[in-house]
């Protein structure tokens, strides 16, 4: 078989290699967290695929709840309540200091009294002479003692299976509490109002020593309050902070303005001054002058003559002659403070009227810097006094700090003893009135919910848990499940989905099978008299058609030649897209070569049925063999061309990489409309990334349920790095549940034309 050239030119990059390069085309868009918000769709997705999960739990859940609820014996309740303060017109309230007084009674303090041992033990061996079995702690589980809302009443409730058991047991604790109130009750609030009138003294004494101490120590620290002072003396070394930073701004603004100056000028700050005096010298002057151009005619004739000739030698001696005038008049006008030796002629020529400006400013700058260097050094003095004081504060704070604590606390002593001499007056004025039982042990009541109810309720704990155990084994599953998963984690556009179909296998049938489809599908309509044919749908099929198309369309100036297709990992189908990509292009016009770049593991020459005794391997190792001996034409699509692999060599990774196999593939894109290189997987192998770099582009394959997305991200990180230009992705083996085409496709393409429904019912009945 010979090869036909292909006429449309194509593209050499940098390296001189024939291919066309095409942009990275996804974005560089960093990867979501596992946390980002879902939609209802991957909820249900999510659901759907962790049903047997969510089945198991929820039905476990509501069994254990169920056989519960069935099992268990019906509980009641029984209670009384207790007035513990009398509501009499003249007990109600008392007047303290314009205040009234309406409870004098800790209640928290009183329902933990009245389940304490000491109160309860009484009770309990009354109620054991008619239930053996009671104890202290079994009266405790069940006997719940609380406030009832803001009253002055204590609710007492008793809950077990044994209605009669309930009456009897909160009769006993009934008697015992109101036994408890007449005995409490009696004991003399006046002792506790002559201990208050003792201490009294004594705590006032030490709130006028605490508050005499305080005094005196605002009056030494002259401050009232230390946040105050701290606060001011915040305030002045931002102050003084502020005012370093706009000196020393000021004075880098003088350094930049000298230096600035400095060069503009080339002069110190002493030849500044000597500058403007010599300027304004005429006759020193007009001397620089004279010396200038005798020193430019020397310059001149210097190239015409050589140094021997009389014309530079009268030259030389003239200019020699002028310098000890030069010097001479410098010297009379700066005067005997310099002498001639440390004159520069050329730094201190004349002076125009710019440069004397920008001579006087330079002497101005010089003075500004020494100026705000003092200042600067002043301010620095300023701060670090400050920043001593500062620093003395938190002790002063602390011993402010502490006798205000004391202060505060022996206030508040004098304060509690004065409320609390008021609270035992009134309570000493009050009558000793007991507690009273308002609301007898009445009849218990069942409190048991019902069965269907807890069932019910048991059901739905377990479709939440359900829910929540397939939400974590779903978190802690590492696959792609979805399309849309993998595009969101991936962040690269999806080229194409292939559906999951049972059928597909690795066969020769299966590919004659395809590429039947694919011939078939032009075939929609025959002649009158023959019979109706339907559109033979195909959603595989259709899925690689629709592959081929975005690929060809991923290019606005030209066609993409060739490609690669590779995986992460193995067993995710790149050899099964490969080969029906392959067929679609071939069965859509194009001229297409198949090449297994797999030298690992080659598959395409046993999908196919062709032999491999020589292939791409031969190809490249071989000096006399020539590419129309290893290409062979498909069995199944008359466009579609085969390169198998050949013999596995020992190094695969270094016949890809070599100069031969660049040069093969630029002569395989001059014969062919699209070449496709089936390669190893990215993920440990160097092979794809090689083949990458010369074509123009790869196309990944994910197999959704397969690809573990740890492993792809690993993979696109290495594509990025290593600059391969990167097509897109391909999501293989996906269900008809994951993509909401799948059905509307099957429904609209299955059904047959009414019209066509018609025909075939005359048929049958003639």
């Amino acid at each position: 078989m010979k090869i036909k050239p292909y006429a449309q030119p194509i593209r050499t990059n940098n390296n001189g290699r024939q291919f066309q390069q095409l942009p990275n085309i996804y974005s560089e868009q960093p990867y979501e967290e596992e946390g980002s918000q879902l939609d209802l769709r991957q909820i249900l997705g999510v659901l759907r695929r962790r049903f047997l999960v969510v089945a198991t739990v929820a039905i476990g859940v509501a069994s254990a709840v169920g056989m519960r609820t069935w099992n268990s014996q019906p509980q009641y309740i029984g209670s009384f309540r207790v007035l513990v303060e009398p509501i009499t017109a003249e007990t109600k309230v008392a007047q303290t200091f314009g205040a009234i007084v309406y409870s004098i009674l800790d209640y928290d303090t009183q329902t933990e009294v009245l389940r304490s041992p000491s109160v309860l033990t009484p009770i309990v061996e009354q109620i054991k002479a008619k239930y053996p079995e009671i104890t202290y702690e079994s009266l405790m589980g069940n006997l719940i003692v609380t406030r009832l809302g803001q009253t002055k009443i204590i609710e007492v409730r008793y809950q077990d299976v044994d209605p009669k058991k309930i009456n009897d047991v909160l009769q006993q604790v009934a008697d015992g509490y109101l036994s408890y109130s007449r005995t409490e009750r009696q004991s003399d609030v006046r002792e506790g109002i002559q201990f208050v009138q003792q201490e009294l003294p004594n705590l006032r004494l030490r709130v006028d020593t605490l508050q005499a101490r305080l005094q005196k120590f605002r009056q030494q620290y002259n401050f009232i309050d230390p946040e105050t002072k701290a606060q001011e003396l915040s305030g002045r070394m931002n102050s003084i902070s502020q005012e370093q930073s706009n000196t020393k701004t000021k004075l880098d603004e003088m350094r930049s303005l000298y230096g600035t100056l400095q060069g503009q000028l080339g002069l110190q700050p002493n030849e500044a001054i000597l500058a403007s005096a010599l300027s304004e010298a005429s006759r020193y002057q007009k001397l620089l002058s004279e010396f200038q151009d005798v020193e430019t005619k020397l310059a001149v004739e210097s190239v015409r003559f050589t140094a021997e000739n009389p014309t530079i030698l009268a030259l030389k001696e003239q200019r020699e002659k002028l310098l000890p005038l030069i010097n001479k008049e410098a010297q009379r006008v700066l005067g005997n403070n310099l002498s001639p030796a440390t004159i520069n002629r050329e730094r201190l020529t004349y002076q125009n009227s710019i440069r004397l400006s920008l001579t006087q400013q330079f002497v101005d700058t010089t003075n500004q810097i020494k100026v705000l260097e003092v200042r600067n050094k002043a301010l620095d003095q300023a701060e670090v006094l400050l920043i001593r004081e500062f620093k003395e504060m938190p002790i002063r704070a602390r011993e402010y700090t502490d006798i205000k604590r004391e202060l505060q606390v022996s206030t508040e002593s004098l304060l509690r003893f004065l409320s609390s001499r008021e609270s035992l007056e009134i309570e000493a004025a009050q009558k000793a009135t007991p507690w009273q039982l308002i609301n007898a042990p009445e009849a218990a009541v069942g409190i048991s919910p019902s069965k269907y109810r807890n069932m019910m309720l048991g059901v739905i704990a377990g479709l939440i848990l359900g829910a929540g155990a397939a939400w974590l084994a779903e978190m802690l599953d590492s696959v792609f499940h979805s399309v849309d998963d993998l595009k969101e984690k991936s962040g690269m556009p999806i080229l194409g989905i292939v559906p999951f179909h049972k059928s597909v296998n690795t066969s020769l049938a299966a590919v004659a099978q395809t590429a039947g489809l694919l011939a078939g599908e032009n075939q929609n309509f025959a002649p009158a008299d023959s019979n109706l044919r339907r559109y033979n749908s195909s959603p595989f099929v259709e899925a690689f058609r629709s592959l081929y198309t975005n690929v060809r369309l991923l290019s606005s100036d030209l066609p993409i030649r060739s490609l690669v297709i590779s995986s992460s990992t193995p067993a995710e189908g790149k050899t099964l897209v490969a080969l029906n990509l392959a067929l679609a292009a071939a069965a859509m016009g194009q001229r297409v070569l198949l090449v297994d770049a797999d030298l690992r593991r080659p598959q395409v020459h046993e999908r196919f049925g062709l032999t491999n005794m020589r292939g791409l391997s031969n190809l490249i190792s071989a000096e006399d063999l020539d590419i129309n001996d290893v290409i062979q034409q498909s069995p199944v699509e008359e466009n579609l061309f085969v390169m198998t692999s050949g013999q596995v060599p020992p190094d695969p990774t270094r016949l890809l990489s070599s100069e031969k196999m660049q040069n093969i593939m630029v002569q395989l894109q001059t014969a062919f409309n699209l070449i496709i290189y089936d390669t190893p997987p990215l993920l440990g192998f160097a092979d794809a990334n090689i083949l990458g770099t010369t074509t123009d582009g790869v196309v990944l394959v994910v197999g959704l349920g397969k690809t573990d997305r740890y492993s792809l991200m690993q993979t696109i990180e290495g594509l990025k790095m290593s600059g391969t230009t990167v097509l897109g992705m391909v999501a293989n083996g996906v269900k008809k549940n994951t993509v909401h085409w799948h059905d509307s496709y099957n429904r609209y393409y299955t059904q047959a034309n009414p019209k066509e429904k018609g025909l075939e019912k005359s048929k049958v009945k003639s």
